[in-house]
């Protein structure tokens, strides 16, 4: 695509990962690039930053329809009838829906989201604070205790990422005051620097908070309608990846259909190379949690006697290694399909 120069002018290396206890003293380090081989091929972004990227690299080639969405879809064998929330009707071709966990075009062409999406027991917040007063550069700080896993990253212009997961059972809560009561109520009493960020987390010009799910389906595609990335095989967030598993999909599904005039064949082409890579990322996901909110004292202590070893050569790419080694194999894109 053209864009990795740009990602990395925007990206950043972190050159350490470290873990620390209550009072803010070290429990382990360790180099990322002990596994995922070298920083030369990994990198970490916003997304705000992805997507102003790939919105560049479209160079007007492209139609954009923004500040809207999509109320209802209508799939007659020969075209798809797209209803607009602002009122326009239009007709496609294909609609390939790649809006999130939380899909509209999944709920509308495959049914409710009750029939997929698998609630991990979790729910995840970013707080992104301007002139935060402890700065660490390319190191991302770690500090867990039962029940949750709080983590610092610093950035560029003064700005910090504040990321909390924790355990949480029931509704999740949909309205920012009810998010952040939650994670006040639940981070009461907990160390490090929790406090401070959550003193701070009202005035967050950033703030998100959703639930850590995963979403399984049989298929990506029903007709003419499909699904990339989070909508339609979200990994969850434990797995880490979520964009960079979609902007795969999405890469492959564009050659399929570029290779042939049968949509059909495309999609399915598509769901078959990539099917057993996803499902292998959302049951290793699973796994996960421990690290990313200890349930009890027992596994806290797994934690970090984990975290320990993988400051060890071999170590961490034995742990953790498979999950960023994946030998995939891409379509080769024609450069015309003379059909279309």
């Amino acid at each position: 695509m053209g864009i990795v120069p740009a990602l990395r002018e925007r990206g950043y290396v972190f050159t350490e990962a470290r873990a620390v206890d209550r009072k803010g003293h070290r429990i382990a380090s360790f180099d990322p690039s002990t596994v995922v081989e070298s920083n030369t091929r990994y990198l970490s972004i916003l997304r705000t930053d992805l997507a102003e990227v790939i919105y560049g690299a479209l160079a007007g080639e492209v139609e954009l329809i923004l500040d809207d969405t999509v109320s209802a879809l209508d799939d007659d064998d020969r075209q798809v009838r797209v209803t607009f929330e602002k009122g326009d009707i239009r007709d496609f071709d294909l609609v390939i829906g790649a809006d999130g966990l939380h899909s509209r075009v999944r709920r509308l062409a495959f049914g409710a989201d009750e029939r997929y999406e698998d609630y991990l027991g979790m729910v995840v917040a970013a707080v992104e604070l301007d002139a935060y007063p402890i700065r660490d550069e390319l190191v991302a700080m770690l500090h867990a205790d039962v029940g949750f896993q709080a983590v610092r990253l610093s950035f560029r212009d003064d700005a910090t990422l504040c990321l909390f997961s924790l355990r949480h059972e029931g509704e999740v809560p949909t309205e920012r005051a009810d998010q952040e009561a939650l994670l006040r109520a639940r981070l009461a009493g907990a160390g490090w620097e929790v406090p401070l960020m959550l003193e701070l987390m009202a005035g967050a010009k950033n703030f998100y908070f959703d639930s850590v799910s995963q979403i399984r389906m049989p298929s990506w595609s029903s007709g003419r309608i499909a699904l990339v990335g989070d909508a339609g095989a979200c990994p969850s967030f434990l797995a880490g990846q979520g964009s960079a598993l979609a902007m795969v999909e999405a890469y492959t599904l564009a050659a399929e259909l570029a290779a042939t005039h049968d949509h059909r064949q495309a999609f399915a082409r598509s769901h078959d190379r990539l099917a057993r890579l996803v499902l292998s990322k959302q049951d290793g996901a699973r796994a996960l949690g421990v690290a990313f909110a200890p349930r009890n004292r027992f596994q806290l202590l797994v934690r970090n006697t984990t975290m320990r070893m993988l400051g060890l050569p071999k170590v961490a790419d034995l742990a953790l290694g498979r999950s960023f080694h994946d030998r995939v194999e891409l379509p080769p894109f024609p450069a015309r399909n003379p059909a279309h």
